[in-house]
């Protein structure tokens, strides 16, 4: 029996073993249903394909109320436009700690609503209220709804062997995007001023909405994109091997292939992340394309100033998971544990105790 994880995403042996044999009601108009590294559902209402995506509603007061806002609900819509279809609706439940005051909700809320109308969403019914042993950064949840029609979404099941693989912006997208939020006096410290500002402008792209839409815009399925999972929890390495796990395929990818943003490598190094693929990485896309149209895919990611690369393929699923480091073939294996969080909670006890001495 899988034991539960020490923190994070519960392993796909857990999911397999108490959630997906117990999913209620069956229904034959669910198109896409729960499993393992596919983020959004999809049922069949009418002649439409309705797509669900639900997610805690996360904000970390000390990223800023604005900035915190801004990723929440970009947390939420970059799983929704995985599935290909663009959000069109939000339900949001806030169950908000005791000590929030009505200006930081008013901050926060202002900001939501600027995003959600940037991106089309209409914020069609919440909940909202202050409650006892509520705490930041789980305040809630929200459900994400898109609507599009029966032939116009993608999931993993769509994907075949041959498909390429395509990766934006690299790995730790995430993970160096809070720590430079989090702690940007460490890093000016340790590196100075210009390059804490630019680990800083990393923030702002823990979102893959506009990589999703951009890619898809080229054409999917048969003519284009079959797949699209964003490297969360357990980063590229964990979105590799979960995106392929649901569609049933291998995967072969070369690591020297994926790209690496600027201000990354150096970050996650100074706060003790060893393999900045194995971590959080919001903002990170991972692509299934038809061979002939990846190139396309990378030109159009391009021209929208979204670095992007094809680092693979999916395979047959006897040939397994392979990951290509300097000329060898090794196994690719999901991480399990994403190394940021400990990383984080070290830092941070740090910084506490070196404040309180101050």
């Amino acid at each position: 029996m899988a034991e539960m994880p020490e923190i994070g995403k519960i392993s796909p042996e857990v999911f397999n073993e108490l959630i997906f044999p117990r999913l209620g009601a069956k229904g034959k108009d669910i198109l896409v249903g729960p499993q393992h590294g596919v983020d959004v559902g999809i049922a069949q209402i009418g002649d439409k394909a309705v797509s669900f995506t639900c997610d805690p509603v996360f904000i970390v007061p000390e990223y800023g109320w604005e900035r915190s806002a801004w990723f929440a609900i970009h947390i939420i819509a970059s799983d929704a436009v995985t599935c290909g279809l663009r959000p069109r609706y939000l339900s949001i439940d806030l169950n908000l700690p005791m000590d929030m005051t009505r200006a930081q909700l008013e901050i926060v809320w202002e900001t939501m609503h600027r995003e959600c109308a940037k991106l089309g969403i209409s914020v069609i019914t919440g909940h909202t209220a202050r409650y006892e042993n509520c705490h930041y950064p789980m305040v809630g949840g929200a459900t994400m709804i898109g609507i599009g029609g029966l032939d116009e979404y993608v999931t993993p099941r769509l994907a075949r062997a041959g498909d390429q693989i395509i990766i934006t912006k690299g790995p730790a997208i995430e993970a160096t995007g809070i720590f430079a939020a989090m702690f940007p006096g460490l890093i000016t410290e340790k590196f100075g001023p210009d390059f804490s500002r630019r680990a800083q402008q990393i923030f702002y792209r823990m979102s893959v909405v506009e990589d999703a839409m951009t890619a898809v815009s080229v054409g999917i399925r048969e003519d284009g994109v079959s797949a699209m999972h964003d490297a969360t929890e357990c980063g590229i390495w964990g979105g590799l091997y979960e995106l392929a796990q649901a569609a049933n395929l291998g995967a072969r990818v070369e690591k020297e292939k994926i790209i690496m943003e600027d201000c990354v490598p150096e970050v996650c190094r100074y706060f003790g992340i060893d393999d900045p693929y194995a971590a959080i990485s919001e903002g990170t896309l991972i692509i299934a394309c038809r061979e002939h149209k990846a190139g396309e895919v990378v030109a159009a990611l391009g021209r929208k100033g979204i670095k992007a690369s094809v680092v693979g393929e999916l395979t047959e699923p006897g040939m397994g998971m392979v990951l290509v480091e300097g000329g060898r073939e090794a196994k690719l294996k999901h991480p399990i544990v994403d190394p940021f969080w400990k990383a984080f909670y070290n830092t941070l006890g740090r910084y506490k105790a070196q404040a309180a001495k101050e």
